[in-house]
């Protein structure tokens, strides 16, 4: 798990990065509403993190400060999938309180370095000095400890990538990687299908966890389900991320009224 117990039982949040270098197996779920209270329920209902995501969802850059602030008062690390691998979009990601960022189709070496280098300062990378919470919070971190916090998660998701990975998890400060099943079975022209369904597709997985591995990073994946989480978990998955807001409150919605009209 992603916390410890601290004073009077409150959660402490344990750093993402070091949970990942760790190879801790991690839990987490997608905020995609664009509503900060909605996502403080997320983050209090016991996952190891939660993901804001700003490529597929309702939310913008514009309302990131205020998701991410929500992820935080729970003490529960925050995570920014940024809508593309753009540097402006890593550095104000992390200088709004994430603790790690995941960056979409990733396709190359030079691609994941470009990446990496956002999230970190001279002359690690290229990440500018730009603390805009210094006046809201006390101790914002220092470039020293900002380069200690920030994480870098690239996604694997494209026919180029996988055939690039063992460059790709040999980039220095590329923490972990996290497998786009949909995008990498429609690249490797497999059409919209799951590991499940696809022998080819599964194997590709599995060929993904192993490279990572061997070069010492994390490897998460999107996952419909605790039971394509557990199952995965088994094959050496360190992370997944297998719930979303919308999917909860649409399910629990409709459980709630079919209860209602049964009686």
């Amino acid at each position: 798990m992603a916390h410890v117990r601290g004073a009077q039982g409150r959660n402490v949040t344990l750093q993402l990065r070091e949970a990942l270098r760790a190879r801790r197996r991690l839990s987490g779920a997608w905020v995609f509403l664009d509503d900060p209270v909605t996502t403080q329920v997320m983050a209090r209902s016991g996952f190891d993190f939660i993901t804001i995501d700003l490529q597929h969802s309702y939310s913008t850059m514009h309302s990131a400060a205020g998701l991410v602030e929500a992820v935080r008062s729970a003490d529960v690390p925050a995570v920014v999938r940024v809508p593309w691998n753009a540097p402006d979009l890593i550095m104000r990601s992390l200088d709004l309180g994430a603790q790690a960022v995941i960056v979409p189709m990733v396709n190359s070496a030079a691609e994941a370095e470009a990446a990496a280098s956002a999230c970190h300062y001279a002359p690690r990378g290229s990440r500018s000095w730009g603390p805009l919470w210094q006046g809201v919070h006390a101790g914002f971190p220092d470039h020293e400890q900002g380069d200690r916090l920030a994480t870098c998660i690239v996604m694997i998701e494209t026919a180029q990538a996988y055939a690039d990975i063992e460059a790709i998890v040999a980039v220095a400060d590329v923490d972990a990687v996290y497998i786009g099943q949909n995008d990498l079975s429609l690249s490797a022209g497999l059409g919209r299908t799951t590991y499940a369904e696809s022998a080819v597709l599964h194997a590709m997985i599995e060929r993904i966890i192993a490279c990572a591995h061997d070069a010492g990073v994390a490897v998460g994946l999107d996952c419909a389900g605790g039971a394509a989480a557990r199952y995965w978990f088994e094959r050496g998955v360190d992370f997944v991320i297998a719930a979303n807001d919308v999917a909860l409150l649409g399910r629990a919605a409709r459980d709630a009224a079919l209860d209602l009209r049964d009686h």
